[in-house]
């Protein structure tokens, strides 16, 4: 029953961090204030306005319905079947994981609470529509301040960093030359959610400079649990 003790410790932590996202969501003044910041800073920075990509995309009814499946419907499972092959596979794989997941979760954590940021969909000025209600596939039921989700979270996209983590645990874990495609899975996210309007690109940016410093801090839990399969195919030679 091993398991049931990984499903708590998982399942906890993300109750826990919907629950603080909710109670501590800031103001919806200071949000749009903060997402016209991130907004100029971007232009600052010359990187490539989400509102002309987004424009590209409006061209296909069907491009953008399947973009906004992509937002819906991969994020939770892909994540979800990755810890369960993880700890059916590789166990010690899994708990390296685990760990990176719940550091760089907990560090996106304090920086919704510390910075509320609403979305660009929010944000009528910025020329973008939220493509989920257009299409009627909108995962959020009411406007924000209403339900249990906390719509003016947008900084960092745990969306990125988590389709990041994934790549980095399939080059990890496989040895065959297409495990180097996997990196495409988390580009596809982060064009994905530029695209509905749910980040901007400073989200998920910031989103890969938390994961990258929880790879950094935990880089030790991976190490010693490759060694015994290193020594293994040694001693096989």
């Amino acid at each position: 029953m091993k398991w049931l003790g990984q499903v708590v410790i998982v399942a906890g932590s993300w109750l826990f961090y919907l629950l603080c996202r909710h109670v501590f969501e800031g103001s919806g003044r200071i949000a749009h204030e903060h997402a016209e910041d991130v907004w100029s800073f971007e232009r600052t920075l010359r990187l490539p306005s989400e509102a002309r990509l987004q424009d590209w995309v409006l061209g296909s009814d069907t491009a953008v319905r399947g973009i906004n499946a992509i937002y819906q419907h991969v994020h939770f499972p892909v994540m979800l079947v990755t810890l369960v092959a993880l700890y059916v596979r590789r166990r010690e794989v899994y708990r390296w994981f685990r760990d990176v997941l719940l550091l760089t979760t907990g560090l996106a954590l304090v920086g919704h609470i510390a910075y509320p940021l609403a979305p660009p969909r929010l944000e009528p000025g910025l020329g973008m529509v939220d493509t989920g209600l257009e299409f009627g596939q909108s995962t959020y039921a009411g406007e924000p301040g209403t339900g249990f989700t906390n719509q003016l979270a947008a900084m960092p996209s745990m969306h990125v960093a988590w389709a990041a983590l994934v790549a980095v645990a399939v080059i990890v874990c496989l040895r065959t030359r297409w495990r180097w495609l996997a990196p495409s899975y988390a580009a596809l996210i982060l064009f994905v959610v530029v695209v509905t309007g749910n980040h901007y690109w400073l989200d998920g940016i910031v989103g890969l400079v938390l994961l990258a410093f929880s790879l950094v801090v935990l880089r030790g839990r991976l190490e010693p649990a490759q060694r015994p399969a290193d020594a293994s195919r040694l001693r096989a030679r």
